[in-house]
């Protein structure tokens, strides 16, 4: 068969890379096409239609600075959906932009699946109206997510959560010898320019050494105004893993990083900062979602503070460094968010879920 899939960034082409895997594993004769990244290139053996480094945004105001672009990029992805005639086009996260593919391709009769649910239970539930009408399947990932769906009236499937998988099969090596704390700014142009100079900041007053983990989708350059000549500032790319398992704690853009730390077991403090608009509008958003408590989804599994998240004005080089301090050492702190941690990962059940969601694609679709 023929799997046109989408992924805008860097966690879609790690859980688009793991779903490819299963569903050759199925489909001996699959074909892919897809807009994605290396790692989706690499399980595939083929090329990104567009790699999510170009296609990536964040935010409203980055939404409206690069409109230009992402309208010429969304008529291309569906002239191309045209042309290649897929058998199902498989949507991955990414919302603003698979929500039109959606709609367009269920129009033109192509089956529409989604894979790793659009966040409708934190912002926007009137998306759940474009769910219900231009999906064919729906794949969720997280346990909290089944009663908000039922709820909705929106049929779903849950095989668990594929990070699991790619968390437990990675070998890991230490990246550094020397104790150090990591940094994770997030894979986004406008993330990196938010968080480094705060934990730049940090860096100076820990005087320890930090590894920031570079995002696949980013060069050294993106990094480098804000390391300037710091020698206890590390760079590293292509060993994010590594860099989190290893660490004493870890200073991290909410993301999908937050719930890949918790899975390895590194303490951790999220940060989050925005445009002043971005962070109004997201502000109200949250005000009117009064069951939304948290940003990052380890927190929001157990519905409770696992570690601390440091939005806007919070997210301060004192804060940062005051938790870094707090949770780096063992003491009460440092073990309760490691017994929380052991939550999380029962709740989302074993492993095992890429392959178990390629299955119920491949058979679904024969």
């Amino acid at each position: 068969m023929k799997y046109y899939l989408i992924a805008g960034e860097a966690s879609g082409d790690l859980h688009g890379s793991n779903l490819i895997k299963g569903l050759k594993a199925c489909d001996p004769e699959a074909e892919f096409r897809f807009w994605g990244g290396d790692l989706m290139g690499a399980a595939s053996g083929e090329r990104p239609v567009r790699h999510y480094a170009d296609t990536a945004v964040m935010g409203l105001t980055d939404v409206l600075g690069k409109a230009g672009k992402l309208l010429g990029n969304l008529g291309f992805c569906k002239k191309d959906i045209v042309t290649w005639k897929p058998d199902v086009v498989i949507l991955i996260d990414y919302p603003g932009f698979n929500f039109k593919i959606a709609k367009f391709a269920h129009d033109r009769g192509f089956k529409v699946y989604y894979y790793i649910a659009p966040k409708t239970w934190a912002s926007r539930e009137g998306r759940n109206r474009k769910l219900r009408q231009y999906v064919d399947k729906l794949y969720i990932v997280f346990p909290f997510e089944i009663p908000y769906f039922q709820k909705a009236g929106i049929d779903f499937i849950y095989k668990g959560n594929p990070l699991l998988d790619a968390v437990d099969n990675h070998r890991y090596s230490p990246a550094s010898h020397t104790p150090y704390v990591a940094v994770l700014p997030g894979s986004r142009k406008g993330e990196i320019k938010r968080m480094m100079p705060v934990c730049m900041e940090v860096a100076d007053q820990l005087g320890c050494k930090v590894v920031i983990a570079g995002a696949p989708s980013r060069s050294a350059e993106d990094y480098a105004p804000f390391i300037g000549s710091r020698s206890n500032v590390e760079l590293i790319f292509g060993r994010t893993y590594d860099i989190l398992k290893y660490a004493q704690a870890a200073i991290i853009n909410s993301g999908t990083a937050s719930l890949e730390a918790a899975l390895i077991g590194t303490p951790q403090v999220v940060c989050w900062s925005t445009s002043a608009l971005t962070a109004f509008v997201a502000r109200r958003i949250f005000k009117v979602m009064d069951h939304i408590s948290f940003i990052s989804l380890a927190n929001l599994i157990l519905n409770k503070e696992v570690f601390k998240e440091l939005v806007q004005e919070d997210f301060t080089s004192e804060n940062v460094v005051a938790e870094v301090r707090a949770i780096s050492v063992p003491g009460e702190r440092r073990s309760q968010m490691l017994a929380d941690y052991a939550l999380i990962r029962e709740a989302l059940g074993g492993t095992g879920a890429s392959r178990a969601i390629a299955e119920s694609i491949y058979s679904t679709l024969r």
